[in-house]
């Protein structure tokens, strides 16, 4: 784990408001939970269609051979990374520099991409900047939360976004039970919501021919260069291998990819 000096990480969004239970690293967690919020063809049923399905599913390592064995394509991948004082150090140096660039919010284009303001819900966020980055890939029930924050969202900025998650409008969505639900799913006991928590959560999605790097508590979406839908996992490792493990002495790194329900 990493030093007991880094901040929580709802200290670390430099607010202390709304806090979760964290989710578990594991994909029939996120696949339950995704199906829960609307996604009709995320783990469920209808995932183990052919040519129509798509899970979360785990990578179990970053070798050639290893990344063969995930099913194409692969939609997105989160990362579940040790936080340290350095990685913390650099992510505020860059909010620092971000106050005072005024292009920083435009750069990144149409990117699906939102703000973390709920402490301990960066396991959420990821998974809906998986989701909504591949809307023409993923089905949404009628009315369901999917359904009704996608679209509540859609010309909203980062921060909007992030306080719409927080405190929905009267009659808006809400996700706090369903997440609550999830969060108490999995293979280990779920930990208390002030628990220190040095792991966190960040997405990869191919957008419009580049690779990016979604995490709701840095500046903005990261962009690693051009990729395909096809090398998008290749590329991911390749980034989770330069930015993440080669900087780290620890060993508590997870990937899991969403990608096509595999139906052989």
């Amino acid at each position: 784990m990493a030093s007991e000096s880094v901040p929580k990480v709802e200290e670390q969004a430099g607010r202390r408001g709304k806090r979760w239970v964290p989710l578990e690293a594991n994909p029939d967690v996120l696949n339950s939970f995704a199906l829960k919020l609307g996604a009709v063809n995320i783990g469920g049923a209808e995932s183990h269609h052919s040519g129509g399905g798509y899970s979360f599913q785990d990578v179990y390592g970053l070798d050639e051979e290893l990344l063969a064995m995930v099913p194409q394509p692969v939609l997105a991948v989160i990362l579940l990374y040790p936080l340290t004082e350095a990685s913390e150090t650099a992510r505020l140096e860059e909010l620092a520099r971000a106050k005072q660039d005024t292009a920083a919010a435009a750069a990144h284009g149409s990117v699906f991409y939102m703000k973390q303001t709920i402490g301990n819900a960066c396991g959420t966020i990821a998974l809906l900047h998986c989701i909504g980055n591949n809307t023409d890939a993923v089905s949404f029930k009628d009315g369901s939360f999917l359904d009704e924050f996608v679209k509540s969202t859609e010309d909203f900025s980062p921060e909007a976004r992030g306080e719409y998650l927080e405190n929905p409008p009267e009659g808006g969505p809400s996700i706090d039970a369903i997440h609550a639900d999830a969060a108490h799913q999995g293979q280990t006991e779920a930990p208390s919501v002030d628990d220190a928590i040095n792991l966190h959560f960040v997405a990869f999605v191919e957008h419009e021919g580049g690779l990016w790097e979604l995490d709701g508590r840095r500046a903005g979406p990261v962009y690693h260069g051009e990729t395909t839908p096809q090398s998008l996992l290749h590329h991911v490792a390749a980034v989770v291998k330069a930015e993440y493990i080669s900087k780290s002495d620890s060993n508590d790194f997870s990937l899991m990819a969403l990608a096509a329900t595999d139906t052989a």
